[in-house]
């Protein structure tokens, strides 16, 4: 299993987070709306060279800010693809290990809304053209999200195996409770590339250390012991919270 962390939700430059990721072995989750919003950052084929130089590999966030996917609105969901695809391309020219991608949102919730928001789902996933590996993410933390459970994430992905399955821990105890990780795992563990590492109390997503909320740990340090895939700390609190996130995950290793 390779491990990294988000300098976004860490709160950290690159600078400084490929410092960490160098002294820890780790590598980093790139946040591409970053990049969009903040011309000052490196441009990819800069950015893939700093990581070569300091020894750290990447994934990439794919676009959720100002996003919608599914949107019923056919320039914002156009758009939207669009940035998708730009993310993707970017992910390929950082040689990123995968992608992650949400789903999508749909407010207005009738019944011929979220049918035509499904349809768009289906159609999106087929036209972006995946340059890297693609996992997607569960949600399920807003009444405006697409998929409201386990079972409709798994008839997506069942219908587009060309993808993968990220498993972020911290939205599936906010959604599912305590045994919501176990209860997606259960369902989608044949089809898992990438997992999002982070606790909260149970009510909102609060990306906080690992060990400082509700998530049980000692089932995902079980199931990090025989996956070989790539798992992204989103925690909260810099270096100290990387740091002693890092530390509880390879406490039995």
């Amino acid at each position: 299993m390779k491990l990294g962390f988000s300098p976004l939700t860490a709160g950290l430059s690159y600078r400084q987070s490929l410092e960490l990721a160098s002294d820890l072995g780790l590598f980093l989750e790139i946040a591409f709306d970053q990049h969009e919003m903040d011309p000052r950052l490196p441009k990819a084929r800069e950015l893939a060279e700093m990581g070569r130089v300091a020894g750290v590999g990447f994934t990439v966030h794919l676009p959720f800010v100002d996003w919608n996917l599914v949107s019923l609105v056919p320039e914002v969901q156009r758009l939207s693809l669009e940035r998708t695809q730009r993310a993707i391309d970017f992910g390929a020219q950082i040689g990123a290990i995968c992608g992650v991608l949400h789903t999508g949102l749909i407010p207005l919730r009738l019944p011929e809304a979220v049918n035509h928001a499904h349809q768009l789902a289906h159609q999106a996933l087929e036209q972006l053209e995946l340059a890297i590996p693609v996992a997607l993410e569960n949600l399920g933390l807003d009444p405006s999200d697409l998929l409201e459970t386990p079972i409709e994430l798994r008839n997506l992905l069942e219908s587009h195996p060309q993808y993968g399955f990220c498993l972020d821990v911290g939205h599936a105890l906010i959604q599912r409770g305590p045994t919501g990780p176990q209860e997606y795992h259960h369902l989608l563990g044949h089809r898992l590339l990438h997992l999002h590492l982070h606790d909260n109390r149970g009510v909102q997503d609060e990306h906080l250390p690992c060990g400082e909320g509700a998530v049980d740990w000692a089932w995902v340090r079980k199931l990090l012991e025989n996956f070989d895939g790539t798992a992204a700390l989103e925690v909260s609190g810099g270096a100290e919270g990387v740091r002693r996130s890092v530390a509880l995950l390879r406490a039995d290793s």
